[in-house]
Parts: structure tokens; C-alpha cells; sequence
């Protein structure tokens, strides 16, 4: 066994090392020269040595046992050592016939490592049996567990290279073990790999000894298991050891667990690795240590093409792996390394978890109509929280799916600020470490995780939806863009997967903002930021959507839309205070179609001067106030009312998007239009840049003028009051110059004074919020 287990290693640190420096398969047929190596500088070699060998041993375990195991690979240059298995397993032929076991796929492999339109340095969607692409560093083992809940039958092993545990998502990471449930769902197999160096410098945890990693992890709750690999003694043998001994305690916990019913959380094992960094590489060149320093991890061997000497070191490493003993003169591997491959179902380059979307069930979700409010009296009389709305449906929805364990919130310990914490009547937070009397709604059955790590919750809610779940992430809205660059990391996998013909479409990433920037008052100016709106604008528009409901029903509408949509980022704004009701469901659903609806009975006369326009539930509060204003004031200005439910709907690049005729019908061709925003200004002029005359929008919206004051004060200090959007409505009209205009002026500079002194909004005005 020991034969064909170093057989199979030797074969992929060959193929990973032929993938730095090569550019043709020559090796296998013994006529190395420089015309043949690389002339692009490439390296990276530091971790693919261990990277081999898990993934020998993980495919021992496999093979032996018949386990369904994933594996997810945190090193962010990892993917020589990924090609280099998946070409061995067959795997990458199969996603890519350019890769087959042949003479040509092996050349097509060694060639087409990072060359233009070829393979890059890291993970991929087209690699398979993969799950995230590894460039930015930090969320492996958050999408590690993400991938194991509600999946019994699954082992996750990860890989964490020690550079990556420096980051803070990863340290955050480790405690994901407090939500694992032993009966309903799978194992995650931590495997730290520590090799000491990162670019240029040490890493920190390679600098502990024993005993205090030790210490350190079982503090987390781990039992950690030490692999030595300082060199190649016995390492077979060792890491034999190492990995039966993992994978027998995660499947003692599962069985005692699962017959005993006891689902609360022990100890899991973690693999601690140590190797020398760049092992089985050049130990040295000219006159530096190379093998087990940072050098290794860059690129040492810089110009063997025409350097002699750095080409013989080239030529004397790579023969080292005697690959004429590993493969046949075709490039495909011979039978003492294809003992080491699991039956073909097993691969871990085809599992199916890896393909989510080929697990997907379409999440069930209850009648709307069951949960809408009715509508009493005028539009906008009735007040109500949209939140708490919402929170019974998503009751429903955690009801329907009772059966299929599909669906979770993932939610930085705010459920309940936000409102939302109806949902625990029907289930709880998950947590299986042992509970205090004082600690209530937890259970280790809970569908509901939170922890006070956005970076957590967005790397558990990638797991679980790329390996077929369904999901929603509740959060403040100026902290979610804490996570900005993981959308941005998100957004590119999804459009490499939807260019990517066999990867199936998974349930869309939603996230509901509700405790946003402008009922921040009494929080201040450090909760107070729409900016996340704006991320997502940067991301490809065929993937994002972005829905500011100005009401309950129309909340209701968009999430029965976004909750069985698939291979999209969707963006939810909503209030969780009590606000103006303006829609019936019927409305509300005709307003969704549309994307953007005249509301008639705000608009004024019959041929409009000017459009008066807003998106989200405050600007629309305030811009029918202000409609109000005007329809009371100044009866002589004819406007129409419009708002904006679909933000997309106002560009020409998305699917959504108004045709130019509709857009035209809407907001006219020539006259002005004053926009209430709930965002940054410069989105709408970013969004209509390319309609007709963009310069006659006039766009109210948040300036980053923030504070601990009163609701309306929050507006006037950002200039998005009633009394402001009246005054530009007049303005841009041509009729500043009026009574009524300084009218306003003067009742805006009185309810700053009144403020100071009182602390609170006027009455009249209190009582429209």
C-alpha cells in the first residue's frame, strides 16, 4: 500500500512542479531541454507538496471506507497540486475533454497553467469538485462548515494553510464548531498546515510549539492530532496514523450521536501538519536555503531557460520524481498510481455536493396572501413594520421546509433588533454547546445561526448554498459592507459558474438590510451608510438585483421573488419601523412587474412640468409628504409621482431595465425630475447616465451627514426632508423664487431650533414618521 501511496504523491508533486516551470510534457519522454522550460517567471511550489499528500490520504480514506468526502482548499496558490489530482482521478478530462489522460492532456495541463485563456494559480468554478476559489484569503473553513449543515452522509476536509489563519474571518472561523450538530449535520476535518512562511516572512501559529497549540485548540474545542513531516521519514506511515485516527473519532461522534439522540456538540479532531515549506524541492540555490524558507513559496529558479545552472537544479528536481516510473509514454498514469484512486462516484473531483445546484430543491413558499396587510382607507394612512410582516412569513417558510432541512439565517446576532424575531416560534437559534437558564431561543435543532461575524455568517451562507441550500442573511445595513469584498469574490464565482456548462445554478445569495442608515438617529453617524448599494452596482448587472419595497406587501412581493431565484446576489433594503402602508397585494405585485409605478393619487394635474421620484421606504415618506405639500400649497404645478421599487429597472443594462419608451412615458423626455434617494446620489446618475437628458435629474440622498438626533433631523441635515424635496420641486420648476419657497426655508431652519431645545420631532412631523 505504502508503494502506490507514494507512487500516487510522487505523480502529483510532479505534475504540479511540471505546471510552474514547463511548457510541454518532454519529461515523459526523457528529453528535457531549456527550449522547453517556461519563459514566464512562475513558483508558488512552498504548499503543493502538502496539498498532495492530504489529498493522497484523503483518497486512502475514501477508497478504504467509502466515504463521501469534500475537500476545500484555503491556500491560495493551491491549484497546481488541485490540476495535478483531478488530472490523475480523470475528474479534469471529464469537465474538460482538452485534459484527458493522453499524450496531448498532459501537455494541454502542463502548457495551459497560468497562460492567457489557460488555468490560473487558484481555484476556479471550472475546477471541479471545488467550492470556492481561494484568491482572497480567509473564508475556507467558514465555507467548510457552511458546506457540512444539513448534510449527514458529508465529510468536509479543509485545508487552512497557516498564512490564511492569520486572517480574521479564519480566526472567527474556528468556533463554527459550536453550531455543528452531530445528528443532522455532516463533519468538517480542520487540516492546519503549517509550514512556516508566507511570501517573505514567518507565520505566526508555525512559531507555537506543541503544547501551545495544543492548549490553543482545544480552548477553541478541538482534539488536535500533530503530524510531523519535518522530512520523508515514514511519512506514509505517519500520516496513516494521523488520518485513520480523524476520521474513526468524527465517525464515533456521529454514531454515538445519532443512536443515542444526543445532538450536542463534543470535541472534533483537527489535523495539525507540519512541513518543511517548498518540500521535496531544490534544498538550496546559489548559496540561499530554499527548501523550508520563504523562498520556496515565490519563485527561486528564476531564469532556467537560460541560466545552466538554475536549469540543471530544474532538471535534477523534476527527475527526481522519476515520472517514466508513473506514467506511460501517452501521459497517462500507470496502475501503481491508479491503486491509490477511489471508484470513480467517490472522486473527490466529482462529488456532487461540489455541484450544488444538482442537489437544489426549490424551497417552498407559502400564499402571500395569508400574511399581506389590507388596506384601510387612504393609501399611506395605516402604519405598520414591514419586519414583523415578514417575520411571519418567514415562519411559514421555516413550516414548509420542516422536511427538507434546505433553508437557514445566517445573521450577526440581530434577529431580534431587526424585528425579526417571530421566526423563534417555530424555531431557534442553533448553538450545541451547553446552554444557560438565561439563554433563550437556542437549541441545537435551531435553523437560525448567528454570531457577531459578518465575515461568519457570509462564509457559511456561500457553503451552504453552493452545495444546494437555500438561505437569507438579515443585517445592518452600514455593517454588511464589512463583507463588500466577499460579495465582490462571490459575484465573480457566480459568473465564472454560469459560464461553466456543467455546474447547475444554486439558490441566489439575499441579503435583507433593514436597520438602515436613516432610523439610525439614536445609534449615530457610525450606523448611518448605504454603501453597500454601491458594491454591488460594480459587480456584472445580469448577476445582482437591487429592491428598495416601499411597504409590507410590496417586501412580501420582492421576497417570494428573490427566495427561489437562483445564480444571483440579491439586495433587499427595508425599514424595520413602523411605516406608511401604501399598497395592496394586487398593487403591490403589478408595482414589482413594473418595476416603477405612477401612484396617481400623489401625482398633480394632467399634463406634468416635472417628475417627483423616489426609492426606499423614508425617501417615499418624504417625497409624499412633500407631494402633499405641494398639492396643499401650490395647486399651479402639475407633477407626477413616481416610485421606484426595481432600482435596476432605471438602467439600460438589466434585464429589468425600462425600455426607453417606458422610461420616456414615465419620466418624460425634457422636464425635471426631483429624486428621493435612499442611498448615495451618485448611483441614480449612475444608473440613468445613458438616457436622455441625465442632467435634469436633480437627486436627493444620503451626504454622510450623520449624528445622534431625531429621525427628521436626520433628513434635513442630509437635505432629503419634505420641506427640501418641495423646495427643489419649486426650484427646478422655476418657481424659487416664491413665498412659499423661503416658506419652507424658514420651517426647516424652526424645527432646528425647536430640536436643540426639545429633543424630539415636532408633533406634526413625529407623528409622519
Amino acid at each position: 500500500m505504502h508503494q502506490s501511496l507514494q507512487a500516487y504523491w510522487q505523480a502529483a508533486n510532479y505534475l504540479g512542479a511540471a505546471q510552474l516551470y514547463l511548457q510541454s510534457n518532454v519529461l515523459l519522454e526523457h528529453a528535457l531541454d531549456p527550449d522547453h522550460v517556461r519563459k514566464r517567471i512562475l513558483g508558488h511550489w512552498g504548499t503543493q507538496p502538502g496539498i498532495n499528500l492530504i489529498y493522497t490520504h484523503l483518497n486512502r480514506i475514501i477508497r478504504t471506507t467509502a466515504a463521501n468526502l469534500l475537500l476545500v482548499t484555503g491556500p491560495g496558490h493551491g491549484a497546481p497540486a488541485l490540476f495535478g489530482n483531478l488530472y490523475l482521478e480523470g475528474s479534469l478530462g471529464e469537465a474538460n475533454r482538452r485534459y484527458e489522460q493522453s499524450k496531448e492532456g498532459i501537455y494541454n495541463l502542463i502548457r495551459d497553467f497560468s497562460w492567457p485563456y489557460g488555468q490560473p494559480s487558484h481555484l476556479r468554478p471550472f475546477t471541479p469538485g471545488q467550492i470556492q476559489e481561494g484568491g482572497e484569503l480567509g473564508y475556507s473553513l467558514g465555507h467548510a462548515y457552511g458546506a457540512a449543515f444539513d448534510h449527514p452522509d458529508l465529510i468536509v476536509a479543509c485545508i487552512v494553510g497557516d498564512g490564511e489563519a492569520e486572517t480574521g474571518p479564519l480566526a472567527a472561523a474556528w468556533h463554527s464548531n459550536k453550531y455543528l450538530n452531530p445528528v443532522r449535520d455532516g463533519a468538517v476535518l480542520p487540516i492546519l498546515h503549517l509550514n512556516g512562511y508566507k511570501i517573505g516572512g514567518l507565520t505566526l501559529l508555525s512559531r507555537l510549539d506543541e503544547q501551545a497549540l495544543e492548549a490553543l485548540f482545544r480552548g477553541y474545542g478541538y482534539q488536535p492530532i500533530f503530524l510531523e513531516l519535518e522530512n520523508e521519514n515514514k511519512i506514509h506511515e505517519k500520516a496513516i496514523l494521523a488520518f485513520d485516527e480523524a476520521y474513526s473519532r468524527i465517525r464515533t461522534i456521529q454514531k454515538t450521536a445519532r443512536a443515542e439522540g444526543n445532538n450536542l456538540a463534543v470535541n472534533w479532531p483537527l489535523i495539525i501538519m507540519r512541513s518543511l515549506k517548498g518540500w521535496t524541492g531544490p534544498e538550496s540555490l546559489h548559496g540561499k536555503e530554499v527548501e523550508g524558507s520563504f523562498r520556496s513559496h515565490g519563485t527561486p529558479l528564476e531564469n532556467p531557460r537560460e541560466n545552466k545552472d538554475e536549469f540543471e537544479v530544474l532538471k535534477t528536481w523534476l527527475e527526481s520524481y522519476r515520472p517514466h516510473t508513473l506514467f506511460d509514454e501517452q501521459g497517462r498514469p500507470l496502475d501503481v498510481v491508479c491503486q491509490n484512486i477511489p471508484a470513480t462516484e467517490r472522486q473527490l473531483g466529482r462529488s456532487p455536493y461540489a455541484n450544488g445546484g444538482s442537489l437544489l430543491e426549490p424551497l417552498r413558499l407559502p400564499p402571500l396572501n395569508s400574511f399581506s396587510l389590507k388596506q384601510k382607507g387612504q393609501p399611506g394612512k395605516s402604519k405598520a413594520s414591514a419586519m414583523q410582516v415578514f417575520a411571519n412569513y418567514l415562519k411559514a417558510v421555516f413550516k414548509e421546509n420542516k422536511e427538507l432541512q434546505h433553508f437557514r439565517i445566517m445573521c450577526p446576532d440581530e434577529l431580534g433588533s431587526n424585528k425579526l424575531d417571530a421566526v423563534f416560534e417555530v424555531t431557534e437559534r442553533v448553538f450545541s454547546w451547553p446552554l444557560e437558564s438565561e439563554d433563550e431561543d437556542y437549541s441545537a435543532d435551531g435553523r437560525v445561526m448567528e454570531i457577531l461575524s459578518e465575515h461568519t455568517c457570509q462564509a457559511w451562507l456561500e457553503g451552504y448554498l453552493v452545495t444546494g441550500h437555500h438561505g437569507l442573511f438579515p443585517c445592518y445595513e452600514a455593517f454588511v459592507s464589512i463583507v463588500a469584498s466577499m460579495a465582490h469574490q462571490f459575484a465573480k464565482w457566480l459568473k465564472v459558474s454560469r459560464e461553466t456548462e456543467w455546474r447547475a445554478p444554486i439558490a441566489s445569495l439575499n441579503y435583507l438590510l433593514t436597520s438602515h442608515s436613516w432610523r439610525q438617529d439614536h445609534n449615530g453617524f457610525s450606523h448611518q451608510g448605504p454603501g453597500f448599494i454601491n458594491t454591488l452596482l460594480n459587480q456584472k448587472k445580469e448577476l445582482i438585483n437591487i429592491y428598495l419595497p416601499p411597504d409590507a406587501n410590496s417586501l412580501l412581493v420582492v421576497a417570494d421573488h428573490v427566495l427561489n431565484s437562483q445564480d444571483k446576489i440579491n439586495l433587499i433594503v427595508a425599514s424595520k419601523q413602523e411605516m406608511p402602508q401604501w399598497l395592496s397585494l394586487t398593487r403591490a405585485k403589478k408595482h414589482f412587474k413594473s418595476g416603477v409605478s405612477e401612484w396617481e393619487w400623489l401625482s398633480q394635474g394632467e399634463a406634468p412640468e416635472l417628475v417627483l421620484a423616489c426609492a426606499g421606504d423614508v425617501p417615499c415618506q418624504e417625497a409624499a409628504a412633500a407631494a402633499r405639500l405641494l398639492r396643499q400649497d401650490f395647486v399651479h404645478l402639475d407633477f407626477r409621482f413616481l416610485n421606484v421599487i426595481d432600482l435596476l429597472s432605471l438602467a439600460t443594462d438589466h434585464k429589468a431595465g425600462l425600455s426607453a419608451e417606458k422610461f420616456a412615458r414615465l419620466f418624460g423626455k425634457d422636464i425635471p425630475v426631483v429624486f428621493a434617494f435612499h442611498g448615495y446620489p451618485n448611483v441614480i446618475h449612475q444608473l440613468i447616465y445613458d438616457r436622455p437628458n441625465p442632467q435634469r435629474f436633480k437627486v436627493h440622498g444620503y451626504h454622510e451627514e450623520g449624528s445622534t438626533t431625531t429621525p427628521f433631523d436626520m433628513l434635513v441635515r442630509n437635505r432629503m426632508s419634505r420641506f427640501h424635496l418641495a423646495q427643489s420641486c419649486l426650484e427646478q420648476s422655476g418657481y424659487k423664487n416664491t413665498e412659499l419657497y423661503y416658506d419652507y426655508k424658514k420651517a426647516i431652519a424652526e424645527h432646528g431650533v425647536f430640536i436643540r431645545q426639545e429633543g424630539v420631532d415636532p408633533d406634526e412631523i413625529a407623528g409622519s414618521l
